[in-house]
């Protein structure tokens, strides 16, 4: 298990403004990463070191934003004015994750401007609709995966959640403090304002010093 990727979540009119932003402070370029038709949403992908990705996703005028999982949660947040969702890993078999979470992986797929399909198994996404500390899991099919679109230059190095121990309720603490600890990546979590939870903050090394994105 390794960490994949972490979400932010903007508005669909402010999506172009939000990935010009942190693009900018990390110092690489977004691209186009497409529709995700089953979820009625659509991101931007920056490569990170590590193989490691940012997604910015807005939700679309679509029914399945309303009636999927990922849509509900990408909408509920931007409705509270965005900001970082969750965070994702990845593994070589989801089924064990399947299997302690009680239920299937759904599939999930996006078609990127270039005509590249990318297809994933996706589990643990219905859980941040209660639980936005909680990460999802995600099976990658072999072939692209979004780090490898552009040029990486960042890297993440610490993640601070609101109020309380993000894993406190997790089934996989022990894969997930592991894959961080490859990865040199500090885990925190901090007071804030009640009933405030979820991503507060990552922090990102970059080629012009350490940049602290909420």
């Amino acid at each position: 298990m390794r960490l994949d990727h972490v979400s932010y979540v903007a508005s669909h009119d402010q999506i172009s403004d939000v990935v010009q932003r942190i693009g900018s402070q990390i110092g690489t370029a977004f691209v186009d990463g497409g529709i995700h038709p089953q979820f009625g949403t659509r991101n931007f992908t920056a490569p990170l070191l590590n193989g490691q990705y940012i997604e910015v996703v807005c939700a679309l005028d679509h029914p399945a934003a309303e009636n999927t999982p990922f849509g509900q949660a990408v909408t509920k947040k931007a409705g509270e004015g965005g900001g970082w969702l969750t965070w994702v890993f990845s593994t070589d078999d989801i089924d064990p994750i399947e299997k302690a979470i009680g239920r299937p992986a759904i599939e999930g797929h996006r078609r990127l401007p270039d005509g590249t399909v990318l297809k994933w198994k996706q589990v643990g996404v219905k859980e941040l609709l209660s639980e936005s500390n909680l990460p999802f899991f995600i099976e990658w099919e072999d072939g692209l995966h979004p780090s490898e679109v552009g040029s990486p230059r960042a890297s993440i190095t610490e993640i601070t959640f609101a109020n309380y121990d993000p894993l406190n309720k997790s089934s996989f603490r022990k894969e997930v403090d592991s894959a961080l600890e490859r990865n040199n990546i500090a885990l925190n979590f901090v007071a804030s304002e009640q009933d405030t939870f979820g991503i507060l903050s990552i922090k990102f090394a970059t080629n012009v010093g350490a940049i602290t994105i909420d």
